[in-house]
Formats: structure tokens, C-alpha cells, sequence
């Protein structure tokens, strides 16, 4: 009986595995084998078959390429080490229950994560444009000159962007953490006359460590996929000062049309992705195991 329950299951999910083997299974092979192909939008009729040798080229001779990923770690370790500490700030003050109109702020504070990013990379080129951006202006009344996208100061701006629009996100899995923790060892904390800075230093941040580390996983694959603010906003200039890993594929890909190379570069960043999330999350088994 239980045999044919376990059975049953899994011819029920058979017809979602074999949808999802389709949607993904048959991309992800396509593009690989493209990747082993000296593949041109421009002469698909003349592919030809170059095994790994572009793969080498890219890790060995591509400067631009490794320009993008330096962009990129540069990009993702500002914004998401920014949207952690004012996300775990917020998280604070939003826990507290003497904190006003706390529930108004909770749901005011989403509101940047429900805009596309898109939209938000076009709005922020209009305010902080130079000549007629709402941000300049004001900065200028106060005798502060910032030139938001030159090429020392474009990729930073774009990680505060990010942190402007993912910093709720971070907030809300934060908030969900410091929720679930039990009461008693910070009653007990209140009793022996533990400061507010060490029971945060001895109990919520060790507690919390898990949460934190799930949340740093989740935003710093969300920010390795960053493509929207630099096509909105910059184009990967000046020059190829912001040019993230996901612009250059695509500009490699669909304005160079040189299709083969840009599947072997997303292969090489699916390769690096894969390395840093086995890191994250033995690191984040680790904490689950010590805290048991």
C-alpha cells in the first residue's frame, strides 16, 4: 500500500519534471553546445565546431571579459554589503515595538522593491543627470559638486541604485529573522543587566547568523545578474567602467553577434556562481550545525 502511495506521488510529479526539463533542460543544452561552436548570428551557416578552445581564449586573452567580472564582484560586494548593514540597521529599528508608526513604515519601506528595475535605472538617469537631474540641483545649492557617472563614480552610483531598490528585500528576510527568535534569552539577557549593545553582539547577531547568510546568498545571486541599471543608465561607460558581466555577454552576443563566445562567457559565470554559492552555503551549514 505505502509502495503504491510512493508511486503515485511521483507520477504526479512527473508532468511538472518533465515541463521543467523542457523549459530549462533543453536552453541550457542548446547554448552549450553553441558555446563549443565558433557560432555568428551573421553566418549561422558557417558555424563551425571549436571544442573548448573558446573557453580558453575568454579565461586566458579576454581582458574585457575579465574587466566585466571585476565590474561585477565590485558591484555585487559594495551593494549587497551596503543593502546588509542599513538592512540590518532598519530591521532593528522596525522591530522594536516603541518605534512609531511602525506597520506604516514596514510597508512603506517595500515600495522600491515592487518598481522594475528598468524604470528605476531610467528614473534615477533623469535625477541625477547633471544638467537637468533633481539630485545635482540640490547638491549644487549646498556648494557640492558630484559628477554621479564619470567614470571613478558611475559604478558606485549604480551599486547605491541597487541598494535604493533591494535594501527592503534585505529588510523584510532581517525583520522575518529577528521575529522568529525565542524570547527567553533576551528576558534572561534583561535580568543579568546586559546592555543593549551586548545582547545584540552575544545573542541577536549569533542567532541571526543563519538568516544573514541565507539573505547575503539570495541578493548576491540577484546582484550577479545585474544588466537593467547599465542598460538604462550608462551602457557599460564611460568607457568600460560599468560594464557588468550580463551587459558585456549581451553586447558580445547581440550587438557583436558573435553568439558562440557569449554562451561560453555565461558558462564561465554560471561556473564561477556555482563555486561561491557551494561557499556560501557550507558556511551557512556550518553556522545551522553550531547553533544545534
Amino acid at each position: 500500500m505505502l509502495r503504491s502511495l510512493f508511486a503515485f506521488k511521483y507520477r504526479l510529479l512527473f508532468p511538472l519534471l518533465l515541463v521543467i526539463a523542457l523549459i530549462l533542460g533543453y536552453p541550457l543544452a542548446y547554448s552549450f553546445w553553441v558555446s563549443l561552436h565558433d557560432y555568428r548570428l551573421t553566418a549561422i551557416a558557417q558555424a563551425r565546431w571549436v571544442g573548448l578552445e573558446q573557453y580558453f581564449t575568454i579565461l586566458a586573452q579576454n581582458a574585457s571579459f575579465w574587466n566585466a567580472l571585476r565590474n561585477t564582484v565590485i558591484f555585487v560586494g559594495v551593494a549587497v554589503g551596503l543593502e546588509l548593514g542599513l538592512g540590518l540597521w532598519l530591521a532593528l529599528l522596525l522591530h522594536r515595538k516603541t518605534t512609531l508608526f511602525r506597520n506604516f513604515f514596514r510597508s512603506a519601506l517595500l515600495v522600491p522593491m515592487f518598481v522594475t528595475p528598468i524604470a528605476v535605472g531610467l528614473m534615477f538617469r533623469f535625477l541625477l543627470n547633471s544638467q537637468l537631474g533633481v539630485v545635482p540641483a540640490v547638491l549644487r545649492a549646498f556648494g557640492i559638486e558630484v559628477d554621479w557617472f564619470s567614470a571613478r563614480n558611475a559604478l558606485l552610483t549604480l551599486a547605491l541604485i541597487d541598494v535604493w531598490q533591494w535594501t527592503p528585500f534585505m529588510v523584510l528576510l532581517l525583520l522575518a529573522g529577528l521575529e522568529s527568535l525565542p524570547e527567553e534569552p533576551f528576558e534572561a539577557a534583561k535580568v543579568d543587566g546586559a546592555s543593549s549593545l551586548q545582547t545584540f553582539w552575544h545573542l541577536t547577531l549569533p542567532m541571526l547568523r543563519p538568516t544573514i547568510m541565507a539573505a547575503v546568498i539570495i541578493r548576491m545571486l540577484d546582484a550577479f545578474k545585474v544588466y537593467e541599471y547599465v542598460y538604462a543608465i550608462t551602457r557599460g561607460g564611460p568607457g568600460e567602467s560599468t560594464e557588468t558581466i550580463q551587459y558585456h555577454i549581451y553586447r558580445v552576443g547581440f550587438l557583436y553577434f558573435r553568439l558562440g563566445e557569449a554562451s561560453a562567457m555565461s558558462y564561465v559565470l554560471i561556473a564561477v556562481i556555482l563555486v561561491l554559492v557551494i561557499m556560501l552555503f557550507y558556511a551557512l551549514r556550518r553556522e545551522s550545525l553550531a547553533q544545534r
